[in-house]
């Protein structure tokens, strides 16, 4: 990236994702709502995730609001809020089938699919282990000693985890047709959760995507099984009556998550 740059990042993959309310509904409110959702966040005293496959941490958010806790890069669209970091969280994390990488390196395999159930273990913010069917534990394993050992990272930091924001976020297609085209866009949809990790960096090089989470912030829920509740957010009501367009996208949600 050239210095001194205004760098800006379209995650609208295509025509069709250009021309949705994902590319349509105003950039600005989504920006506000950013800020709502990591105000929120950053001022709970616990945050609890589950979700349907068997998710289920916990922590007090360490969410400091300072020019160097988000990337440098503009997202079109806003899609997600800044990262969550990890080191005050512990618990498991359910794997959808599949590990990716996160588009900050590429390495072959780049992706690895699970026969079994497979749950991530962690303990602030360092990974302890994996859980599940044995030969699909076993597979995990070996990606993360080959990306960790190839590229010559910490194998077992968790940085970051941070949920999608725009409902309008529909992926078309499957994430099996390219997870390198399905990991640069899909996680904005509200239900997809995706950690970063391995590498003490972010994005890290491999991602856990969590999918229809539901996170809970001093006992209220503000994702609801992939649904981000923005009644629970304050001045929500303002928002969407100034920004009628995000408010239309939030009635008709795109459920499309390539999964």
């Amino acid at each position: 990236m050239p210095a001194n740059k205004r760098i800006v990042v379209s995650y609208a993959l295509c025509p069709d994702m250009l021309g949705s309310g994902f590319g349509t509904a105003h950039h600005d409110a989504f920006l506000h709502l950013k800020d709502a959702v990591n105000d929120a966040i950053a001022h709970a005293e616990n945050v609890h995730v589950t979700c349907p496959r068997g998710t289920d941490y916990t922590g007090q958010p360490q969410l400091k609001l300072t020019p160097g806790s988000d990337t440098s890069i503009r997202r079109f669209p806003m899609s997600v809020p800044t990262p969550i970091p990890a080191h005050s969280f512990s618990g498991r994390v359910a794997m959808p089938g599949f590990l990716t990488g996160t588009g900050s390196q590429y390495y072959t395999p780049y992706s690895v699919e699970f026969q079994g159930e497979v749950y991530a273990l962690f303990e602030h913010g360092r990974l302890t282990g994996f859980e599940g069917d044995p030969e699909s534990v076993a597979v995990a394993n070996r990606h993360y000693d080959h990306v960790a050992t190839s590229l010559g990272i910490d194998r077992d930091f968790v940085h970051s985890w941070h949920a999608g924001i725009h409902p309008g976020c529909g992926f078309p297609g499957t994430a099996r047709d390219s997870y390198e085209r399905w990991g640069g866009s899909g996680f904005g949809n509200p239900r997809v959760l995706h950690f970063h990790t391995c590498g003490s960096y972010a994005p890290g090089e491999i991602s856990w995507n969590v999918i229809d989470p539901t996170v809970t912030v001093d006992g209220v829920k503000l994702w609801d099984n992939g649904r981000l509740r923005i009644d629970n957010l304050k001045e929500s009501n303002a928002l969407m009556d100034m920004f009628p367009c995000a408010a239309q996208v939030f009635a008709n949600p795109d459920d499309r998550i390539g999964l």
